[in-house]
């Protein structure tokens, strides 16, 4: 089984195992997504949907992120860790969106990554999430898997991103990333995984050593 292969098996399996690819960041409109992946950042999802819902009623436009004194958005944002930068990046990012993008999340990769505190994993998933184009959002779920079934090679997110795109079917690639993300949470964690119990198994390098 070449990578291509190993690819289409991957995604295949993980379709059947979880159906349901979504986000596990909770946000209602684009913008909010966007400062949610920025919070996201070293903290897990779980924290960060439990401190958005007093932060979007606090400013709950654009207009009003782009307005806010960032110290007051730090108090809502601290418990996510480097919550300075965080904070910062959130308010100067909305304040580009409605200056210079009119208020829209841009849909490509070259404008997005202008963006105060926005890089390829935070582009590439919104990309995917808002937009529906393909997208490989290399987290840190994404780079441990695929190097254990030997569909990467490498701990450099771009590097995998760049092999991932070489191989997975471009109308899958978002969903994929997201179905990966689950699996590293349920199945394939990083201290204790749970191979017996793997729909991967079976041509996971790591596991059969093929």
């Amino acid at each position: 089984m070449d990578r291509k292969e190993r690819a289409l098996a991957a995604v295949a399996a993980l379709k059947e195992a979880y159906p349901d690819a979504v986000c596990a960041l909770q946000y209602k409109k684009d913008y909010e997504l966007m400062i949610s992946v920025r919070l996201s950042a070293q903290c897990t999802d779980a924290r960060v949907n439990q401190v958005t819902p007093a932060l979007f009623e606090r400013f709950p436009t654009l207009e009003s992120f782009a307005e806010a004194d960032v110290a007051e958005v730090e108090e809502y944002v601290k418990s996510c860790g480097f919550y300075r930068h965080k904070a910062r990046d959130i308010v100067l990012a909305c304040q580009m969106l409605r200056d210079v993008y009119g208020g829209v999340v841009p849909d490509t990769m070259d404008a997005l990554l202008k963006l105060p505190g926005v890089g390829r994993k935070t582009a590439n998933l919104l990309l995917g999430d808002i937009y529906h184009k393909p997208a490989v959002v290399c987290d840190t779920h994404c780079i441990r898997i695929t190097n254990k079934l030997g569909l990467a090679k490498g701990k450099e997110p771009e590097k995998v991103e760049r092999q991932l795109w070489e191989i997975l079917p471009p109308e899958e690639s978002s969903d994929f990333c997201h179905r990966i993300v689950l699996h590293g949470r349920a199945v394939c964690t990083a201290r204790a995984p749970k191979c017996a119990n793997c729909c991967l198994a079976g041509f996971c390098e790591s596991f059969t050593g093929v």
